[in-house]
């Protein structure tokens, strides 16, 4: 049997139009489950750069990616998250969360402000597509157990002013 060469083209571009399409079903996967995904761009950063920031990243169980646009609408519109469209230009970066909310924007936001190399451009939050502004604000936020200590100590101010009204009556009653 001879194969001819047009025959071996629509074999090859047969395999990668499945790997295209299995990267779309990955990442769509990755956009449903995700609780945060920042997008951004990384052009001017250098090798010991990405790799900082992948790391930092990495230590707090985020997935970081650079990946082509084209895969990404795809992706989007099987997500139903179209409106991340509007941000996807240009070299494009992007980081999941499956656990943490907030993570992925505290940790890029925090790594932009030390090399300006780094932008934000958007990213859902809880299903929400937030812009860049948002995503800061977001940033910018304590963390979880500050929010936390925050709440505890205010849930324990009016029993802390009760016992101590009630200690400034018995010790004026004692005396």
């Amino acid at each position: 049997m001879l194969i001819t060469l047009r025959e071996v083209y629509i074999l090859a571009n047969a395999k990668i139009i499945q790997g295209k399409q299995a990267a779309v079903e990955e990442i769509t996967t990755k956009l449903r489950e995700s609780s945060c995904t920042v997008v951004a761009d990384y052009r001017g950063l250098n090798v010991k750069q990405v790799t900082e920031l992948r790391k930092s990243l990495r230590e707090a169980g985020i997935e970081f990616q650079v990946l082509k646009n084209s895969i990404l609408r795809r992706a989007t519109a099987g997500a139903d998250l179209t409106e991340m469209d509007s941000v996807l230009t240009g070299p494009t970066a992007i980081a999941f969360s499956k656990e943490d909310a907030v993570a992925p924007a505290k940790i890029l936001s925090e790594f932009a402000k030390k090399n300006e190399a780094l932008q934000l451009k958007g990213g859902v939050v809880e299903g929400q597509f937030m812009d860049a502004v948002q995503i800061k604000a977001i940033a910018d936020l304590p963390s979880r157990e500050g929010l936390l200590s925050m709440l505890l100590s205010v849930l324990q101010a009016p029993m802390r002013n009760f016992a101590l009204a009630v200690k400034a009556v018995a010790e004026k009653q004692e005396a």
